[in-house]
């Protein structure tokens, strides 16, 4: 279910967001590390972001601010897999224009966005972290964008309603990728279209899933990604999908022949 979103109830995020969305167009090196920046995503330059000069120093302020732990600012960096995966989107606008829309694990919002410009019909962003909605909110507004947010976790139900369900750099664990994996093979199950983007963090199921692209990684980015070159947007292949079962049931190599 779409949510509102008002980033003054999460301690100390509301004056960086506003301080970032009025500053004029950012210079390297300018701004405080424990700040937010407005900047155009290295390899979608079409989408700028509210980004963080240094993601662990603003956890820490955040953390400050909000006198207990918080999950990490995933939102505040732009991930390689999501790069990938707008990119592609934006230079594939058939793949979702005219169509509804699912953008989960959506962290800074980047691929709703490019999905939104794309000209999909309509575009939920969801996350379960409500300072990525409240991210997500500030990025939608400096790129003249519209979309539903959504803060449920959804991976362990079925999605209705939507013709494409988009997951960039979703599977950068093990345990998140245990439950990524399974729900949108239910998702193509059900008939809807799936694209990744990953620039191979180890947890992909490669006989699952099908490369269509292959993008250049752009030197600057988050820095856990600074040792990676490449990033792929897959696609499942539809014959290692048990539609029959009315379950998502990954098979075996070569159960279909």
């Amino acid at each position: 279910m779409p949510v509102r979103c008002d980033t003054a109830v999460l301690p100390g995020l509301e004056p960086l967001v506003s301080q970032a969305l009025s500053a004029p167009a950012y210079a390297a090196g300018t701004g405080s590390i424990d700040r937010l920046r407005l900047a155009p995503v290295p390899l979608v330059p079409e989408v700028r972001l509210v980004m963080a000069e240094d993601a662990i120093v603003l956890w820490a302020r955040l953390e400050a601010e909000a006198g207990h732990v918080l999950p990490p600012p995933f939102w505040a960096s732009a991930w390689t897999g999501g790069q990938g995966l707008a990119r592609y989107i934006l230079d594939h606008p058939d793949t979702v224009a005219g169509r509804h829309v699912l953008d989960v694990a959506s962290g800074s919002g980047l691929v709703a966005i490019a999905a939104a410009i794309a000209g999909a019909a309509g575009v939920t962003a969801n996350d379960i972290d409500p300072y990525s909605i409240a991210a997500i909110n500030a990025n939608a507004h400096a790129n003249g964008v519209e979309l539903a947010l959504s803060s449920s976790d959804l991976l362990d139900g079925d999605v209705d309603g939507m013709d494409v369900v988009l997951a960039g750099d979703a599977l950068y664990h093990p345990a998140v990728a245990a439950r990524m994996l399974p729900f949108l093979a239910r998702v193509v199950a059900k008939g809807a279209r799936v694209l990744v983007g990953d620039p191979d963090r180890g947890h992909l199921a490669h006989d699952w899933l099908e490369r269509v692209a292959t993008y250049e990684v752009p030197m600057s980015g988050a820095p856990e990604d600074a040792q990676l070159h490449l990033t792929s947007v897959l696609k499942p292949r539809r014959d290692q999908v048990d539609d029959r079962r009315g379950r998502a049931t990954l098979l075996r190599r070569g159960a279909c022949r």
